[in-house]
């Protein structure tokens, strides 16, 4: 024991006579505006210096060094110090007692910041030491928020009010908790190298419906009127909770339509518009509307919005609807069929809502108006009055459309009852008819001359002429002068025609031109008229001079004349 007693006295002798430069001073410390705020320090110097007309002391605000002239806080020789800090400092320790602790009253924001302590202790023994205070004057209480609150889990939230002015001690009430479920309290006091911090805890289970709404913390020093608040607004994550969508609508082809998607959720979530499993838009935002321009059948169907925050998902669909005129229906091919098949024609098409269709032939209704998108015309045994264009036609509310085809029905020739051979003023003229498909080729046949007349026959003027499906042929036996009248010889001519399916002959029958009939009936009765015209003239004449005689020459030369050329 009595070794101790004496090993004690020799290791403060020896620690003492190491020591060396050196301060304590809290490195963080903080205080309200307008009230006060105690900085405790202590110093040592070394044990061989001995203090030459006392110890003296400088707290130095923002700099250590004196030559770079930082405001001086507090200074124990003089009262000369900082305009900013005049009657607000005092020096509370005994700096014969290494104690440097300093009192600043009814201090500003603007006093935070570094602390330095200088000792003085007299001739060159003079020391700023490098360690500093940190002073941060708040305006407002601190509140320790969770980086996340998530809804429907316990939360807890802390106010806190520094407690370093020994005059007044601060009280911490909460504000707007009448709306939370079950808030509890509970207050705390800590103290740490010399600082103290007064803390009161708000405990609570939020809900989605609390996110965005404000709770603050009130500190207050009583017998005063220093209050101090602060507010903030809860951000509680919660998952997607509703979806909201367009209801489901109808649209014209061709225009434009927006769907909209409206997410609760917090954090917004990734909305994502899909179609099918096609995903057409996405955004993380708490709306996204898609657009659709131009709007086709295709894109008709059921348009799901998807909200997906990472705390939840939820869905909401829609169907989109989009009505438009029929399509240009679809058809047979044009075809070439015999006369006498069975034919069935097809239509269908597309249209919303379903269109009716109607088969035209030529412009005219045949078969059932079907309200379908499928109809089949059948035309049994085709005859040639069946050749010709098949129109099927769509249509619904929003418009129509229709497509053709053509049928051409092929058959053997058939001879027209134009055909014959008539007596002109230039021969006998044979005209042959036949209608057919393909187009009847025709050719004459001479028995009492044994000769066949064609299109590679120049003789007797042939000629031959196509239109459509009707074929004309016509030859002259007689030329221009050789005048064939009732007395004249038998026309003997036969007309043949032929196609692919089928031939014919026919004798044409001699017919008198009915022009040129009229045309002797009225060469005869004018002829009469003028020698009846001749014979009063010439008594008329009579009467007078013979000058007038050679008028009547003149006028027995125009008949002539007249004569000759009929």
């Amino acid at each position: 024991m009595w070794c101790l007693e004496l090993l004690l006295p020799l290791l403060l002798i020896i620690n003492d006579a190491s020591c060396q430069w050196n301060v304590w001073v809290p490195r963080d410390i903080s205080a309200m505006t307008n009230s006060c705020v105690v900085i405790p320090c202590t110093f040592m110097y070394p044990s061989g210096i001995r203090p030459y007309r006392g110890i003296h002391g400088i707290w130095y605000f923002g700099q250590p060094y004196p030559q770079l002239f930082p405001p001086v806080v507090f200074k124990s020789r003089t009262d000369v110090v900082h305009e900013s800090y005049k009657g607000r400092t005092k020096l509370l320790g005994d700096l014969h007692q290494r104690n440097c602790t300093l009192l600043i009253n009814n201090i500003g924001t603007e006093h935070s910041g570094r602390y330095y302590f200088r000792a003085d202790l007299g001739g060159a023994n003079m020391y700023t030491y490098p360690d500093y205070a940190e002073l941060k004057v708040l305006d407002q209480p601190n509140i320790d928020v969770p980086e996340e609150i998530v809804s429907d889990e316990s939360l807890e939230l802390t106010c806190y009010a520094p407690d370093n002015c020994p005059d007044m001690t601060p009280e911490i009430q909460w504000m707007y908790t009448d709306y939370l479920p079950d808030p509890e309290f509970s207050s705390d006091y800590l103290e740490e190298s010399n600082t103290a911090v007064l803390s009161n805890t708000l405990t609570f289970t939020p809900r989605p419906m609390h996110n965005g709404q404000l709770l603050g913390c009130r500190v207050y020093y009583p017998n005063t009127t220093l209050v101090y608040e602060r507010l903030i607004s809860l951000d509680i994550k919660y998952a997607p909770r509703s979806v909201w969508v367009n209801v489901s609508s109808e649209v014209m082809e061709g225009s434009s339509v927006t769907l909209h998607c409206e997410v609760d959720s917090n954090p917004p979530s990734r909305i994502s518009w899909m179609f099918g499993d096609q995903e057409l838009l996405w955004d993380t935002a708490s709306n996204v509307s898609l657009s659709l321009d131009d709007v086709t059948p295709a894109n008709e169907g059921i348009y799901t919005c998807v909200g997906n925050n990472g705390y939840g998902v939820m869905n909401t669909s829609l169907y989109l609807a989009v009505k438009y005129p029929p399509r240009e229906p679809t058809v047979n091919n044009s075809m070439t069929v015999l006369e006498g098949t069975s034919l069935a024609l097809h239509c269908s098409t597309q249209g919303s809502p379903a269109p009716t269709l109607t088969w035209l032939k030529d412009g005219e209704l045949v078969g059932t108006i079907t309200a379908d998108e499928l109809s089949v015309l059948e035309i049994m045994e085709i005859t040639p009055q069946g050749d010709g264009q098949y129109r099927c036609l769509a249509e619904n509310e929003h418009g129509r459309a229709s497509s053709s085809l053509n049928i051409t029905v092929e058959y053997a020739p058939v001879l027209l009852e134009e055909s014959k051979c008539t007596v002109v003023r230039e021969g006998v003229q044979c005209v042959c008819m036949a209608t057919g498909n393909p187009e009847p080729t025709i050719e004459f046949y001479l028995p009492d001359l044994n000769i066949t007349i064609n299109e590679t026959d120049g003789r007797y003027n042939f000629y031959t002429h196509t239109d459509g499906h009707t074929s004309t042929g016509m030859i002259k036996l007689r030329e221009k002068g050789e005048r064939v009248d009732n007395g004249g010889p038998a026309v003997n001519v036969h007309c043949s025609i032929y196609n692919m399916y089928g031939r014919e002959s026919v004798l044409l029958e001699l017919q008198q031109e009915k022009k040129y009939m009229m045309a002797v009936i009225v060469g005869t009765i004018g002829g009469v008229a003028v020698i009846a015209f001749i014979i009063a003239a010439v008594r008329y004449v009579g009467h007078n001079n013979k000058k007038e005689k050679t008028g009547i020459i003149n006028l027995w030369a125009l008949w002539q004349d007249w004569r000759g050329k009929s």
